[in-house]
């Protein structure tokens, strides 16, 4: 299975789901059958399930050669590599404020002499002890992918020395919460929006690392692949169910009535 991060590595196209409020191992296979997604980004940041969860979670989306990497706030150092020690096979850094702040989560994420993560080999990612802890730690450096989200002025200010952080493989935006901190909430098409990838899509060509970011709609999503975006996540968990059931109302639509 070619993961994300050799995907992205190689300027390929990854389009991604972000699921969270309905993590289910059903789901992730549902979506593994149906094709087309390359992975998963798994959003513990706004609903916080537990590590047996994603256990089960990472365990499905292996089971249909779907990649997987967990979102998470940038305030504990233990999730990063539980997250990573469940099956994750990678982390994503959510409301960063500074190149500081992201080299910290960095150093979270990755063992010497990368970073400070504490070294325990009985997780996934260690084969549970089937790895020797030299080779374990050489594979997890090489292998785990690391995201910094742009989604706040401080890191759209810093972005350029974030993105050429040792470690950092990724900058994903969130355009709902970089609109907000732009103050035009909603307005993606905004010119001062567009400007925001622009500075974070020449961030990334000029340290030779890949970008990303969730989708609005269809204009958006391609004016962002045109721009050089290789990470797109046109739609979550919920949006594919209320799709569904738009779809469901329309194709039969004589029998849903007031």
């Amino acid at each position: 299975m070619k993961n994300i991060k050799q995907r992205l590595q190689n300027d390929q196209l990854v389009v991604v789901l972000g699921m969270g409020r309905l993590l289910h191992h059903n789901y992730i296979q549902m979506l593994g059958i149906q094709g087309g997604f390359h992975g998963l980004w798994f959003d513990h940041e706004h609903t916080g399930f537990s590590m047996e969860s994603l256990e089960v979670a990472t365990l499905a989306a292996r089971s249909q050669n779907l990649d997987c990497f967990v979102r998470i706030a940038p305030t504990d150092y233990a999730i990063v590599t539980r997250c990573l020690e469940a099956g994750g096979g990678g982390v994503m850094a959510a409301q960063i404020e500074s190149a500081a702040q992201a080299r910290e989560f960095v150093q979270w994420a990755k063992f010497a002499p990368l970073g400070k993560r504490g070294l325990n080999t009985s997780g996934w990612d260690g084969q549970y002890a089937k790895l020797a802890p030299a080779e374990f730690c050489k594979k997890a450096n090489e292998e785990n992918f690391v995201a910094i989200q742009i989604e706040t002025l401080g890191a759209l200010e810093e972005c350029d020395e974030i993105a050429s952080l040792e470690g950092v493989d990724h900058l994903f935006v969130g355009p709902s919460d970089l609109s907000q901190s732009l103050g035009l909430t909603g307005d993606f098409m905004n010119p001062k929006c567009i400007e925001a990838l622009d500075r974070v899509a020449a961030a990334c060509k000029n340290h030779g690392i890949s970008w990303g970011a969730v989708c609005a709609n269809r204009e958006h999503g391609e004016m962002m692949i045109e721009k050089g975006c290789r990470l797109i996540s046109p739609v979550s968990d919920t949006k594919l169910i209320n799709i569904g059931i738009q779809a469901t109302k329309e194709q039969f639509s004589s029998f849903f009535t007031e």
